[in-house]
């Protein structure tokens, strides 16, 4: 069975930093592609970021470039998300996902079949 479980979400102050975690298992980590989606409230979902089976391509969202950084560690099976400088726009929850499908570029969740349970972040003073 596969399972995808986020953690690193939290409460944080404008200009400050999370490192979100998605730790996989069930499935082969190192074929997968893996992204990251969030859903504020009263809006679709939206791709944050992916990146590729060897970590050499990303992907990410335009309104996040230069602040978020996705990475992963394929001996740990494990995908993070560095956000810094959050503003209270990123307040969502962020979910990760995993696919065999190469859907890097495309980076929209309708490529992905593995979804984490999600992990809430506020950006609030």
């Amino acid at each position: 069975q596969v399972q995808l479980v986020e953690s690193g979400g939290g409460l944080v102050q404008p200009g400050g930093s999370l490192r979100l975690s998605c730790v996989a298992s069930g499935l082969n980590f190192e074929i997968s592609t893996i992204g990251w989606f969030r859903r504020a409230p009263g809006k679709a979902r939206e791709g944050v970021s992916c990146i590729s089976k060897s970590g050499s391509r990303t992907k990410v969202l335009a309104s996040v470039k230069g602040r978020f950084t996705i990475s992963r560690d394929n001996a740990r099976n494990t995908a993070y998300l560095q956000m810094d400088n959050l503003k209270p726009e990123d307040t969502a929850i962020y979910y990760c996902a995993a696919d065999a499908w190469d859907a890097t570029d495309y980076c929209d969740g309708v490529y992905f079949n593995h979804w984490g349970q999600g992990t809430q972040v506020t950006v609030s003073s």
